[in-house]
């Protein structure tokens, strides 16, 4: 007996974009009815009215590893007092398009803590569950570090 492939099915997410001046200020509102506001650089024309496009992926691939580790970590009963987290994300000079090539992850995080955890938890966002990691990953070389603060 053969059995049909199995054809996958995907879940749409839609943003809605309108420009809102003359220059590069966009207005984007997600599924959440949340607007952000998008700017491009002064050197461009743009006039700094919001985060720019890559801050955004940056901003998102913070944010997604975030809740998975905040998840995984109230799971275990572990209390996390504060969360703060720093990216820096690295991209050629110059190059168009520029990709991030690297990108560097630093959890600071205060609470009750078993540190084994945290390093768990932070592992397992970044290798599995973390998509924007996943959409990031193959160009760019993710790593991270964590800070638990008294």
């Amino acid at each position: 007996m053969t059995t049909a492939p199995v054809t996958p099915t995907y879940d749409t997410m839609t943003v809605d974009l309108h420009r809102v001046d003359e220059a590069f200020h966009f207005a984007a509102t997600g599924v959440a009815g949340v607007t952000l506001d998008i700017d491009g650089s002064v050197a461009i024309g743009g006039h700094n009215a919001g985060a720019r496009p890559m801050e955004m992926l940056l901003m998102g691939l913070a944010s997604c590893s975030a809740i998975d580790v905040i998840v995984i970590l109230n799971k275990q009963k572990q209390v996390i007092q504060d969360f703060k987290m720093k990216v820096d994300g690295q991209r050629e000079h110059g190059a168009n398009p520029a990709p991030f090539k690297t990108i560097h992850l630093t959890f600071q995080l205060t609470g009750d803590l078993n540190e084994a955890k945290v390093r768990r938890a932070i592992d397992l966002s970044m290798n599995k569950y973390c998509s924007a990691t996943a959409q990031l990953r193959p160009t760019a070389e993710i790593t991270w570090e964590l800070e638990i603060l008294a």
